[in-house]
């Protein structure tokens, strides 16, 4: 009977092990043909100007919102601590080094996965359940041209750039509470924030984090998308596992790309 049970659980391993490689796979094939295959950037550039309305654009609003919220808490927490060490007049550099080196490209990477990775897959996996992406193939047009490019495309332009909008929100309200609640000296505030930042350590990398990161979540949510069962059941299942596979990918990957940028390696 052990035996049995181990041969069965050993045969699961192999089996998922077999799975992972397998979607890996296709979602590799899936990427290069739909990127430098005969799609260009989309076949026309309105396509790519209209899906980085709908994916930037109609995204500005929550990582506005929530870019101001998280730098008034950074301020507020930022402010208490340092307070007891006597540091409080160094909180706008806390505040600017934690918005660009992480929470800006994490939590605008995080919001991104959750808005717009959940809508390109339930677009295009309800595409693909009323045949309209068959219809495509059927008079000629490649999918991956027409329907998956352009939204690879404005998924990596779009997701950089609310990252940056994020932490430049982020830092303006830590200033307000900053300096107008709690009474930080304006000119400290700026100045340690202007000598503490560097351009290349600090700004370059966090705009690097953000493009990978837009890479991994666009990647992530048009292959679920294009890959789901042509159900409402399956539409379900791969807008969860775009936000959950997202998710995880951005912070293990936020872990490296920390390790290799600010670890002494």
């Amino acid at each position: 009977m052990r035996k049995h049970s181990l041969m069965s659980q050993v045969n699961l391993f192999g089996r998922a092990s077999i799975d992972m490689v397998t979607i890996l796979g296709r979602s590799g094939l899936f990427l290069v043909h739909a990127l430098f295959g005969r799609s260009g950037v989309g076949g026309s550039f309105q396509l790519l100007v209209r899906q980085l309305h709908s994916i930037g654009v109609m995204s500005l609003l929550i990582i506005v919102v929530s870019g101001g919220f998280i730098g008034m808490v950074l301020a507020l927490q930022g402010f208490s601590i340092l307070q007891t060490y006597g540091s409080e007049q160094a909180v706008g550099q806390m505040v600017a080094l934690t918005l660009l080196r992480e929470l800006g490209p994490v939590v605008a990477g995080l919001l991104f996965a959750g808005r717009a990775g959940s809508a390109l897959t339930a677009e295009i996996g309800n595409m693909k359940s009323t045949e309209q992406l068959s219809s495509l193939e059927m008079i000629g047009v490649d999918p991956l041209k027409y329907i998956v490019a352009p939204r690879l495309w404005a998924g990596f332009i779009s997701l950089p750039l609310l990252a940056m909008i994020f932490s430049v929100v982020g830092i303006w309200c830590g200033s307000w509470v900053a300096i107008d609640w709690l009474g930080v000296y304006q000119g400290s505030f700026w100045a340690n924030m202007q000598n503490s930042v560097n351009f290349q350590s600090d700004v370059l990398n966090g705009v690097i984090k953000s493009i990978i990161f837009a890479f991994v979540v666009t990647w992530i949510a048009v292959f679920q998308g294009y890959d789901c069962e042509p159900t409402s059941e399956g539409i379900s299942r791969a807008t969860t596992k775009t936000v959950v596979y997202a998710s995880l990918a951005i912070l293990g990957l936020d872990f490296i790309l920390t390790a290799l940028m600010f670890g002494d390696f």
